[in-house]
């Protein structure tokens, strides 16, 4: 079996100099948590609504401000069950030798052809990441804030 087997073939893009807002508008009207970023058909990153979260909404970024390459995630598509556990998403783009865009795979497509592995990458997936204890996001009084995020 192989990727393309089990992807969703018509999937929605954007760019990566749209704004967050824009992006956040897009994820809405399609009911989902990660577009991927796209320069023409190629893709450059995901862009995941944790990340517009955690990288732009926590730090105070005005989005319409920001742009989506400040704040996606840069990682491509090597093997998709080992990165979507590394990085705790559920939905990966797939692209073709060129990088072009061509659909996106997702935990449940994965589920739906029984292929192995998938109970694992689900419970790597699913693990609480560690908080950031970083305490370098401000908050709204302006008092530095040491509370980490927990990963829903």
């Amino acid at each position: 079996m192989q990727v393309s087997d089990v992807m969703t073939g018509d999937v929605t893009a954007v760019s990566p100099e749209s704004s967050v807002r824009e992006a956040a508008r897009k994820m809405d009207q399609l009911n989902v948590g990660a577009l991927p970023v796209c320069d023409g058909k190629h893709l450059v990153g995901v862009l995941t609504d944790r990340d517009i979260v955690v990288r732009s909404t926590a730090v105070g970024a005005l989005p319409d401000a920001t742009r989506v390459d400040e704040v996606m995630s840069h990682d491509a598509v090597e093997q998709v069950q080992r990165q979507m556990a590394e990085m705790q998403i559920r939905r990966l783009p797939v692209v073709d030798g060129e990088k072009n865009l061509v659909g996106i795979v997702s935990l449940g497509d994965l589920a739906a052809e029984h292929a192995s592995g998938v109970a694992e990458t689900l419970r790597s997936i699913s693990e609480p990441s560690e908080p950031d204890r970083t305490g370098t996001l401000a908050t709204a009084g302006g008092a530095e804030s040491a509370q980490g995020s927990r990963r829903a």
